[in-house]
């Protein structure tokens, strides 16, 4: 099956109806060409933030909660959507409110109106320091009808052991939001490890280009990308899909989950399933002097 990944540049919004219109012929173009998953990157939403004027979004605080007040109109869109064109949408994600401080929140919609939502798990240290956004609720695995999904978003992709809890999944999606090249390759090569070690796809999704308005998200680089294990029935070099730095944009990526299934079953290598030989290693290792 087709999927599509998004680099997505951000806009100043003046209506709500220019919000609509973009994200519908995001949706439209990806479905046009046969996609049946389109997945948005980490803090695509804060665009959202804009339509209560450009001081509230220029304020770090402030804007966390005008976009957690737009999200529900946002998920009634998204929904539409995947329903309307038969696609599965993983939006983009943003500051939800909760009882204490904001989360950082993915939602994953199915054509047939199901909703599902993931929480980012370890913070940056901007999102912890300087913004106040705190890690949320824990990682769920979502059965679709394309397969067994999980959530990485951006920073929790580059920690092990999450993407172990996700080990039953066909997709590892990843959006993501890098200032700099060097953050762009840090969560590149954590998407990469992920699927190597679980023996699935990662989809990778970035946020792109300049918003000026937010100092959250002011400078953003990346690229759509899709990675599997390489091995048997994947690429040689991992990278099954790639667009481009800094363009905005669908990469597009064939999913097989025949040959995901296949190459955990028979593989070069089992690493799946050789993980359980680390058991007992997480002792640190002995230190031996030698002169």
């Amino acid at each position: 099956m087709k999927i599509a990944t998004a680099a997505y540049p951000l806009d100043f919004l003046t209506s709500w109806a220019q919000y609509e219109d973009k994200i519908a012929n995001w949706v439209f173009e990806a479905a046009q060409a046969g996609a049946r998953l389109a997945v948005f990157p980490e803090y695509g939403a804060m665009e959202l933030a804009t339509l209560a004027g450009r001081d509230v979004a220029a304020d770090l605080e402030q804007s966390l909660f005008a976009v957690s007040d737009r999200l529900a109109d946002a998920d009634a869109v998204h929904q539409k959507l995947a329903a309307e064109h038969n696609i599965h949408i993983l939006a983009a994600s943003g500051p939800a409110a909760t009882t204490t401080r904001p989360v950082n929140r993915a939602r994953l919609f199915a054509p047939g109106g199901g909703i599902g939502v993931q929480d980012k798990q370890i913070m940056t240290r901007f999102e912890r320091d300087a913004w106040g956004v705190i890690g949320g609720g824990p990682l769920q695995i979502f059965d679709t009808g394309i397969g067994r999904i999980g959530i990485l978003i951006c920073y929790d992709s580059e920690f092990p052991l999450l993407g172990r809890a996700l080990s039953e999944c066909d997709m590892i999606l990843v959006p993501s939001c890098t200032e700099a090249l060097s953050g762009y390759w840090r969560v590149r090569i954590g998407a990469m490890a992920r699927a190597l070690e679980n023996q699935c796809v990662s989809i990778m999704s970035s946020l792109v280009g300049e918003a000026p308005w937010s100092e959250a998200v002011d400078v953003t680089t990346g690229m759509g990308a899709v990675f599997g294990p390489p091995d048997v029935g994947f690429a040689d070099s991992g990278v099954m899909a790639q667009g481009k730095i800094g363009m905005p944009g669908w990469t597009y990526g064939e999913v097989d989950l025949d040959a995901i299934a296949n190459v955990r079953s028979d593989g070069r290598v089992l690493g799946r399933l050789h993980w359980q030989e680390q058991k007992g290693r997480d002792n640190p290792a002995s230190n031996v002097v030698l002169r």
